[in-house]
C-alpha cells in the first residue's frame, strides 16, 4: 500500500514539474521568436545531451551525477556558476524519477522507513530551494567548491575502505529513524545546493546498520520527490540554463534505463579514482573563482575572464 502511494505521488509530482517546466520553456521560445535580436537556442547541443547521458548512466550504478556534472559544467564552461544548482535540479529531475521507479520494484526496502525518510529529505528541500535561489554568485561558488571537496573526501573514504560497511536492516524505527530523517533532513537541504547524497547517504545509514542495497531506492525517492518540487522553485525563478538542463533529460533518460537493464553492473574503482580527480579540479576552481569575484572592483571582470565565458 505505502509503496503504491510513493508510485502515485512520484507520478504527480513529476507531472505538475513537467506542466510547470513545459510552460516556462514555451514561453522563453515565444519571447525568443517575438524579439528583433534572437538569443540563444533553448535546445540541447551534442556535448549538453552527452553529460546528461554519461552522467545518469554511472548516478544509475551508484556513483552520483550532480558532483560529475557541476565538474563537467564548471570545466568546460557550460554554464554560469549562479545557475549550476538550477540546472541540475530541473536537467536531472526526470531520469531520477525513472531510477526511483526501478528501484522501487528491484530492493527491497520495508516501505515505512523509506516513506519518512524521503518525507525529511522534501521538507529539508523545500526550504533550501528558496534560499539558494536568491543567493549571490559567490556564496554559491563557495558552496558548490566545499560541496566538491566533501564529495571527494566521502569518495577516497570509501575506495580506502574507511566508510561504514553497513548491517543487514531494511527499516529503522525508534532513536535510528529520527537519526536518520534528521540526516535526510539536512542531505534534501543541501541537494538544492548542488550536492549530491550518494555517498553521504551511504555514511549516514551505513552508520545506521542499514544494508548498503536500501541506500539506493532511498536515495532515489527522496531525490525523485525532492527534485521536481525544488526544481519548479528554480523554473519560475528563471535560475538556471534551459538547454544544458534539457541534455541532462534527454540524455540522462537513456543513460538510466542501460544502465539499469543492460549493464547493471561495472568494476568502477579505477573510475572512482579518475572522478575524484575530476571533482577535486572542479572543486577547487570554483573556490578560486569564488576569491577572484571578491577581489575584483564592481564593473570589472575577473582576471583570465573572456566574453563569451560564463
Amino acid at each position: 500500500m505505502v509503496k503504491a502511494a510513493l508510485y502515485l505521488v512520484q507520478g504527480a509530482i513529476g507531472a505538475t514539474f513537467g506542466g510547470v517546466w513545459l510552460s516556462a520553456l514555451w514561453r522563453t521560445r515565444k519571447a525568443r521568436l517575438a524579439s528583433a535580436s534572437a538569443g540563444p537556442t533553448e535546445l540541447p547541443s551534442r556535448g549538453q545531451l552527452l553529460i546528461g547521458f554519461v552522467t545518469n548512466f554511472f548516478d544509475t550504478l551508484g556513483i552520483g551525477s550532480f558532483a560529475t556534472t557541476t565538474s563537467a559544467f564548471k570545466i568546460l564552461r557550460i554554464v554560469p556558476d549562479r545557475l549550476i544548482p538550477g540546472t541540475l535540479l530541473v536537467g536531472h529531475t526526470f531520469p531520477i524519477l525513472a531510477e526511483a521507479a526501478i528501484y522501487l520494484t528491484v530492493i527491497d526496502m520495508e516501505m515505512r522507513s523509506l516513506a519518512l525518510l524521503a518525507g525529511a529529505a522534501v521538507a529539508g528541500a523545500w526550504l533550501g530551494a528558496g534560499m539558494v535561489s536568491r543567493w549571490p554568485k559567490r556564496k554559491i561558488q563557495i558552496g558548490m567548491g566545499l560541496a566538491l571537496l566533501g564529495a571527494a573526501l566521502l569518495t577516497i573514504a570509501g575506495q580506502v575502505g574507511m566508510m561504514p560497511v553497513g548491517g543487514e536492516a531494511l527499516g529503522l524505527s525508534g532513536l535510528s529513524l529520527a537519526i536518520g530523517m534528521v540526516g535526510n533532513f539536512m542531505l534534501g537541504a543541501l541537494m538544492t545546493l548542488g550536492i549530491g547524497n550518494y555517498a553521504p547517504s551511504f555514511v549516514l545509514f551505513g552508520l545506521l546498520g542499514m544494508s548498503v542495497r536500501t541506500v539506493f531506492p532511498i536515495v532515489c525517492v527522496s531525490c525523485a520527490l525532492v527534485m521536481p518540487l525544488a526544481g519548479i522553485r528554480f523554473v519560475r525563478r528563471e535560475c538556471y540554463t534551459p538547454s544544458a538542463a534539457l541534455g541532462l533529460t534527454l540524455g540522462g533518460i537513456p543513460g538510466v534505463l542501460l544502465a539499469a537493464y543492460i549493464v547493471k553492473e561495472l568494476p568502477l574503482h579505477v573510475l572512482r579514482w579518475m572522478v575524484v580527480c575530476v571533482i577535486v579540479y572542479a572543486g577547487i576552481a570554483l573556490l578560486r573563482s569564488a576569491r577572484q569575484e571578491l577581489t575584483t572592483p564592481p564593473g570589472q571582470a575577473p582576471p583570465g575572464h573572456r566574453e563569451d565565458q560564463p
